[in-house]
């Protein structure tokens, strides 16, 4: 029970690390991050909002990487709910400030990167299911054999392309964030020598079971 404490802890620190992180490349004032990108092309086009929009994607990317073989955990729900939560919280107390020039709005797109990325060891290593689009990349990494930090890029990458051709707004921020999260995840996952694909996720009915064991 210890363990599954353990474990439970490390994946609520990693999803506010990740909300932490999400919140400073917002502040780093460089444009529209990738998959928001992706979000607003979509929005546009359909015609419903970019919350909607985030919510369904998600849905529809976890149950692609279902069938890619992923497995659907706690995790991968607590991902959709916690970081929103997190990320309202953090930026109602405003206290990181907006940048007002290029050099520090780069420092700061790079240090939020960095956090989000020890926040996805963090989670992804607790076992109990990435988030949709972590997953998606997990997915790519075992099928095709990628390094981690490639595998981010191509999904990052393919998420800002498809947006900006549905007319999503493309900045240099988005550009940077695109590569630069596949390039910080790759450096923490390595310094961590950590293999996302090597995590055995539970399912969510593996979690219960276990906790209704435990009682």
């Amino acid at each position: 029970m210890i363990k599954f404490t353990t474990r439970i802890i490390n994946l609520v620190f990693g999803l506010f690390l990740y909300a932490l992180g999400a919140a400073i490349t917002m502040k780093a004032n460089l444009g529209y991050a990738p998959w928001d990108v992706f979000h607003q092309g979509i929005a546009q086009t359909v015609g419903l909002s970019i919350g909607r929009v985030s919510i369904l994607a998600g849905l529809v990317i976890c149950v692609l990487t279902i069938l890619l073989g992923e497995k659907f955990g706690i995790g991968t729900i607590l991902n959709m709910l916690l970081i929103g939560l997190f990320l309202d919280w953090i930026l109602s107390m405003d206290v990181i400030p907006q940048m007002k020039n290029f050099f520090s709005g780069l420092f700061t797109m790079a240090t939020g990167l960095f956090i989000i990325a020890v926040g996805s060891y963090f989670y992804i290593n607790a076992g109990f299911g990435a988030g949709p689009r972590d997953s998606l990349m997990v997915a790519v990494k075992r099928k095709t054999g990628l390094a981690t930090g490639i595998s981010r890029i191509l999904t990052e990458g393919s998420a800002v392309l498809i947006g900006w051709l549905l007319g999503g707004p493309l900045g240099l921020g988005t550009v940077i964030a695109a590569f630069g999260i596949g390039l910080c995840i790759q450096i923490v996952f390595s310094l961590f020598k950590f293999d996302p694909t090597r995590v055995r996720h539970e399912t969510v009915d593996t979690t219960f079971q276990k906790l209704k064991s435990s009682f």
